[in-house]
């Protein structure tokens, strides 16, 4: 049985699509979830909106990034940064 399962996966070609989209649609959901979660609890109870701002405006960064780098503009990006420093000819 495991021979005919490896030459099944010889026969066609292996990648991680399938884990990154697995990963998109749950895990990040997920995290985004307990980040709200936490939030509300760290900071609304106490009346400090001040601090849960300053978290959120963190969170908000770090999804931009997560977006860059899971729709492959990172790229583009670091090119127009490069351009701003160098002499484009």
């Amino acid at each position: 049985m495991t021979t005919m399962t490896l030459a099944m996966l010889a026969q066609g070609e292996l990648g991680t699509e399938n884990v990154r989209d697995w990963i998109l649609d749950n895990i990040i959901p997920l995290v985004l979830l307990a980040v709200a979660l936490l939030l509300l609890w760290l900071g609304g109870g106490k009346g400090d909106n001040a601090g849960v701002m300053r978290r959120l405006a963190g969170v908000v960064i770090a999804l931009a990034i997560v977006g860059l780098a899971v729709s492959g503009l990172g790229v583009d990006v670091g090119e127009w940064l490069a351009s701003l420093f160098t002499n484009p000819s």
